[in-house]
């Protein structure tokens, strides 16, 4: 930015040593005018420590707000690292190697599959009970509606039941396309992690 090139020409023509706390807390020192205190007061020391003056602000009301804006990105950025970097590890921690990985895929669409396989199994016994209410519903073939009331709430019951299984292993397969997304995205994470880590095991001294 134009004013932090005025004010560093500015100190190096006037020298001494610059020190602030910036607004984090931290105290800095340096030996031109600091931008993250350009917002704030400046101490400028000379050699002994003594100081010599003090630089007011010099940021206008548009760079200050400009400031924060670039502080505020840069903290955000800071928080989406750290928390990259505790998903990268909870997921190496959870995955040390492509083989548990591959049985925590195979392990998980297992599930799937055996909730697949009842809700199969189910469906396959409705269909026998709805054949046997049909035989029974031959008699009232002329006039359905004089069946017994009984009878008709059977077959709506087993409609209602067959509709709701084949719903359910509908949501199965896909929750194992799901699951395979999901792993397929984990793996794409996890091959460079575990290139990394084998690559460091590899250093002289890594196992020490």
């Amino acid at each position: 930015m134009a004013w932090v090139g005025a004010a560093a020409a500015q100190s190096g023509a006037s020298g001494g040593i610059y020190s602030c706390i910036d607004a984090k807390g931290r105290r800095i020192t340096a030996d031109r005018p600091i931008a993250e205190c350009l917002d704030r007061d400046q101490r400028v020391l000379g050699s002994t420590g003594v100081e010599l003056r003090r630089v007011g602000p010099t940021l206008t009301e548009s760079e200050r707000a400009e400031l924060e804006n670039q502080r505020r990105q840069q903290q955000a950025e800071q928080r989406r690292m750290r928390e990259e970097r505790a998903r990268e590890k909870a997921l190496l921690a959870r995955y040390p190697n492509q083989e548990a990985h591959g049985a925590a895929l195979a392990a998980a669409l297992e599930q799937a599959g055996q909730a697949t396989e009842v809700a199969q199994q189910r469906l396959q016994e409705l269909a026998k009970r709805r054949a046997a209410l049909d035989t029974e519903m031959e008699f009232y073939a002329g006039d359905p509606a004089k069946a017994p009331a009984v009878l008709r709430r059977q077959v709506e019951d087993n409609r209602s039941s067959q509709e709701e299984q084949q719903r359910f292993i509908q949501q199965q397969e896909h929750e194992k396309l799901r699951i395979r997304k999901r792993f397929n995205d984990e793996l794409v994470q996890l091959r460079p992690l575990w290139a990394a880590q084998a690559a460091q095991a590899a250093q002289p001294g890594a196992g020490r």
